[in-house]
């Protein structure tokens, strides 16, 4: 069985990523295109981190990007955007064990009490855990939530995205024979332009297939513009494919990260407490 590459070994095939996509890209166009020139099998890309719905390859290619991040190579915009630096531009590889070593001291002086601990350690052995592996994430925690929901639910809860988000007219009109379709509904751009999507909602731990997006985009066709696939599982590299191959219907697949990035970022079922800070000001007592 092919064993998933760890963190370091994945430094350089994600510089050649962003090299070979014009030095700029998203995360999920560089986890493409890392799996295709590593040419990575489904055994490997789909297995899941935790109980989380974030695969273990992003997982680790998500501590590369650290990685490369801390030694100046490249750097990441507010809209999630990973370019090149000047340092980065003129360089074709680096040295696994030298940007790892340069990235725990650079931690440790950033005040790590572990000395670098934040760091890990993958270029000779297994990754080390991030540091707050042992602790159970606001992610897990919903996602446990979501899959304890029954089919209805799940489906209530998506149509309640798609209205938060902008979407009117939104109905859940799942029943057998329906070749899938879940519900539907109107996104208006500008106000001025309307176009009509129909969703589907599977609650999934594993990962869909190119076969699923397929008899999704069969459903759909005739019955809206496009189709909306959300599940709290993956889509395989095969199944983005499927989503967008030339002459279907296209299909946006909402997978189980995105799903609950969507529902903190629009504030369902979760609330982001703030932490204040209190800075004494003790020239305000010598004052006195």
């Amino acid at each position: 069985m092919a064993q998933i590459p760890t963190n370091a070994e994945l430094l350089n095939p994600t510089l050649i990523a962003i090299r070979h996509l014009g030095g700029s890209a998203t995360i999920a166009e560089i986890g493409d295109r890392v799996v295709a020139d590593l040419e990575q099998p489904e055994s490997v890309t789909q297995v899941p981190h935790g109980k989380g719905a974030q695969t273990e390859l992003a997982y680790r290619l998500a501590w590369a990007r650290t990685l490369l991040k801390y030694y100046g190579m490249i750097d990441n915009s507010t809209r999630g955007i990973w370019s090149f630096t000047p340092k980065g531009e003129n360089t074709e590889t680096v040295d696994p064990s030298e940007v790892v070593r340069f990235a725990q001291e650079r931690s440790a002086q950033d005040g790590d009490p572990q000395g670098g601990g934040n760091v890990p350690v993958g270029p000779v052995s297994q990754p080390a855990d991030s540091p707050d592996e042992g602790a159970v994430s606001w992610q897990e925690t919903m996602m446990d939530a979501i899959l304890n929901m029954s089919p209805a639910a799940f489906e209530r809860l998506c149509s309640r995205l798609l209205r938060e988000s902008g979407f009117v007219e939104v109905e859940v009109t799942g029943r057998p024979g329906d070749g899938g379709i879940d519900g539907r509904g109107l996104i208006r751009l500008s106000g001025l332009i309307s176009f009509s999507v129909v969703f589907q909602c599977k609650r999934y731990s594993s990962s869909v297939g190119p076969e699923a997006v397929q008899a999704f985009q069969g459903a759909v066709q005739g019955q809206a513009d496009r189709g909306m696939f959300l599940t709290t599982g993956t889509f395989t590299r095969n199944a983005r494919q499927t989503a967008t191959r030339p002459g279907a219907v296209p299909i946006d697949l909402i997978d189980g990260e995105l799903l609950v990035d969507k529902l903190k970022e629009l504030g369902l079922g979760v609330s982001t407490r703030m932490v204040a800070e209190v800075v004494v000001d003790t020239d305000w007592f010598s004052a006195i």
